[in-house]
């Protein structure tokens, strides 16, 4: 009885299937190349779009990458050296030192200190208090700009981040108004008027995800490097600063 009742649904089934094979004309292309060639010329527009902002921003990682490892790097090879200069006394071998690690952040900042007070020093006008002062606004001019350069490019990556999946539904739109254009023309309801405008529509906003999502994430991640570099430039800045005052209560006792 069950068969009975179940025969005429299967046969409803199997001519819809043949119905929406038939209206499809085929296969609809999934590889890269064959999405590429049944795309319109928006959808490959908002692609092309699309992997330039993403070799920028691939460009702009591997550049504070390598600008953040080596400026690590060699401020871990300076610290040591420069602390042991100073606790010499030994300021030009300090500034010597610091010049040879010139990619080191903590570097350009003790630097630009160091320099200011040895200035301030062999200056026969110099004002014992104003040495300090100049020392300090040399340091926090030297830290603004260090603080530039690390951030460079990485606006560009949040606005990347921030705009790729716009750009990606901007492409998506496209795409949902050429199936409607397709069943308009056509005049059928089938998946093969449909099937082009929705493959533009989900490739454009799955590229437009796959570009914004790494953005995002090395971001912040990079942002983070940053502020931490700002503590170690703010701590090192307040050091320098102890030790210029106390150089200078030794000289006047």
């Amino acid at each position: 009885m069950f068969a009975l009742h179940a025969a005429p649904l299967v046969n409803h089934v199997h001519l819809a299937a043949a119905w929406i094979v038939q209206e499809g004309g085929g296969a609809m292309a999934t590889d890269p190349l064959g999405l590429w060639k049944a795309m319109g010329w928006v959808a490959r527009t908002v692609v092309i779009i699309l992997f330039i902002m993403s070799g920028w921003s691939i460009g702009v990682m591997i550049d504070r990458w390598m600008a953040y490892s080596a400026a690590r790097k060699q401020s871990r090879a300076f610290a040591p050296a420069v602390a042991g200069a100073l606790r010499d006394g030994r300021i030009d071998e300090a500034i010597k030192v610091a010049e040879r690690n010139k990619k080191s952040h903590l570097a350009k900042v003790v630097t630009a200190g160091l320099m200011e007070f040895k200035a301030h020093q062999d200056s026969p006008g110099a004002i014992p208090g104003e040495t300090i002062e100049a020392s300090k606004r040399a340091l926090e001019r030297t830290e603004a700009i260090v603080h530039a350069e690390l951030k460079r490019g990485l606006g560009g990556l949040a606005t990347i981040g921030s705009t790729a999946p716009f750009v990606g539904l901007f492409g998506t739109v496209m795409g949902i108004l050429n199936a409607f254009i397709g069943i308009n023309n056509s005049k059928a309801t089938g998946l093969a008027a449909v099937a082009g405008g929705i493959a533009e529509a989900l490739v454009t906003t799955a590229i437009g995800l796959l570009v914004a999502i790494p953005a995002v994430m090395m971001f912040n991640y990079l942002t983070g490097r940053v502020e931490a570099f700002d503590v170690e430039m703010d701590n090192s800045s307040s050091e320098l600063i102890d030790y210029f005052l106390k150089k200078r209560g030794d000289v006047r006792r």
